[in-house]
């Protein structure tokens, strides 16, 4: 059997997965990792008690755990580009880089040079091996799937990774758990990202991005109200916009952050908010480049939403344009799209711009 380094959360997601790997019979050691420093408070990062948690889960799965702390190379590969991004009047994805940097490269490397085969997470995806390649599928749990989350990784990562809990429902995760006497059975999941924790997402901003006030403009150019800085808010944004007045509600359809406005439009279901078309770039292809040719797939601008049928063109290294059967709400540039044939994740990329057949991309 093979020697298996878990990544403990503190979850039960991670921890079920560990279980699971024991009772496979494979030789499993547990691994903490911090990979934040910058506001290490209780009530801001669960990193103290997320790892008292999993102390107490490898003390009762009979494992050795061991730490270790990313938090330069998350902070100079991770939040830098966050950073960036917001500034240059996008919205990342750190989770993905994460992923792809940290926990899908710098974890496994580190855990390969203390001698383990490969590693294993409590992600909900699965894989499965075929013609000596690797395919990347959803989870079981349709309403955990995180596939969308794993579209950066390449077939040599793959090929050293274990998903225990992708062919489960949580439910069944937290049942198992319950069996096993875990403290951790009925635990919140986390959400968010781990570096802002509950805090207002636009306050944890101010403190690397400063304020820069400037105006809400509607389309035809009438000021309708104020902001505090264009790269805080992001393309279908409803909240935080302070424009009052009777009427539908307000979101964000457009920013220039060269110039400091948001332009702002009236009704969920207003024209600007929908885009039929996109230009996607830093493309990851996880069985290889597809042919040049309008590629018939589904994909999802964001997570959790359902599949959208679409055609991939224009494929080149690094680069494609994508056009939707149907209109897509709120697409933001920076975001990820991520491309299935039915339950196989075939890549993705982030997204440079959205547009309809009619504007000028």
């Amino acid at each position: 059997m093979s020697k298996i380094m878990v990544g403990l959360s503190g979850g039960v997601d991670s921890s079920v997965a560990a279980s699971r790997l024991l009772e496979a019979g494979h030789r499993v050691t547990g691994l903490f990792m911090k990979n934040w420093e910058e506001d290490d408070t209780p009530d801001h990062c669960t990193a103290a008690e997320d790892l008292e948690d999993a102390q107490e889960i490898c003390k009762l799965l009979g494992i050795e755990l061991k730490t270790i702390n990313f938090s330069h190379e998350y902070w100079d590969r991770v939040f830098r580009i966050f950073l960036h991004e917001y500034r240059s009047g996008r919205t990342p994805n750190p989770d993905i880089v994460c992923n792809r940097e940290i926990k899908f490269k710098e974890f496994l490397e580190w855990a390969v040079g203390l001698g383990a085969d490969c590693i294993a997470t409590g992600h909900y995806a699965r894989l499965e091996k075929e013609n000596g390649h690797y395919n990347l599928l959803k989870g079981l749990d349709r309403n955990k799937d995180q596939s969308y989350f794993l579209y950066a990784l390449d077939q040599q990562a793959l090929g050293r990774v274990h998903f225990p809990v992708g062919d489960m429902t949580k439910d069944a995760v937290r049942a198992r758990a319950r069996e096993l006497s875990l403290p951790v059975h009925d635990k919140k999941d986390s959400t968010g990202i781990c570096f802002i924790g509950e805090k207002r997402f636009a306050d944890f901003l101010k403190r690397y991005l400063p304020s820069e006030p400037g105006e809400i403009l509607t389309l035809d150019g009438e000021t309708v109200g104020r902001h505090q800085g264009a790269w805080y808010y992001t393309i279908g944004q409803r909240q935080g916009l302070g424009i009052g007045g009777g009427g539908e509600p307000w979101y964000v359809a457009r920013k220039d952050v060269r110039r400091n406005v948001i332009y702002a439009v009236q009704g969920k279901d207003h024209p600007a908010l929908l885009k039929t078309r996109l230009v996607a770039e830093q493309l990851n292809w996880i069985r290889g480049i597809p042919p040049d040719a309008p590629l018939g797939c589904t994909a999802k601008t964001r997570y959790r939403q359902p599949d959208q049928r679409c055609a991939i063109s224009g494929i080149v290294p690094g680069c494609a344009e994508v056009a939707f059967e149907s209109p897509q709400w709120g697409v933001a540039a920076g975001q990820s799209i991520v491309f299935y044939h039915d339950d196989i994740c075939i890549g993705g990329g982030v997204i440079r711009h959205a547009y309809n057949q009619r504007d000028n991309p």
